[in-house]
Formats: structure tokens, C-alpha cells, sequence
């Protein structure tokens, strides 16, 4: 791959990084910490959502996000002919 494929892909890596990471962050810490007061108020299967999100939400988005990562990364390793 030529010098300047290389950069752009690697740039387009970790934008994808970036993003999934700040919605992780945002949904971790702000849904689990942040925003527990206004999340409470709402009920999901007899628990209150602030607290769902801080035991298991966070971990659920984190593991969606690793699927949405690896479809990402699969369409880009197309776009710059690595894929296998």
C-alpha cells in the first residue's frame, strides 16, 4: 500500500476509534454517573435505568460497538484492498 493509502487508512482508524470511544464514554459515564438522577425516573424490567445502565448498559454498548467496530474495519480493509 502506497505511503499515502497507509495514512488515510490509519486516519480513518482512529477516527472510527474516537468515535466509538467517546459514545462508550458518554454512555458509561454520563448514563451511569452523570445522569443517574433523570435515568431513574424511568423503569426498565423492575430496575431503574440509571442504575441498569451503570451494572450492564455500559457493557452491552461496549460489546455492540465492538461489532460495529469490526463491520467498520472490514468495510475499510475493502476500500484500500487488505482485506483477506
Amino acid at each position: 500500500m502506497p505511503n499515502k493509502n497507509h495514512q488515510k487508512y490509519w486516519k480513518t482508524n482512529l477516527k472510527y476509534l474516537a468515535i466509538l470511544l467517546v459514545i462508550w464514554f458518554v454512555v458509561s459515564y454520563g448514563c451511569g454517573i452523570m445522569f443517574v438522577e433523570e435515568l431513574n425516573t424511568i423503569r426498565l424490567g423492575g430496575f431503574k435505568l440509571g442504575f441498569w445502565f451503570a451494572q450492564q448498559g455500559s457493557i452491552y454498548v461496549f460489546t455492540i460497538l465492538i461489532f460495529v467496530y469490526i463491520r467498520l474495519m472490514n468495510k475499510l480493509d475493502k476500500k484500500y484492498n487488505l482485506d483477506d
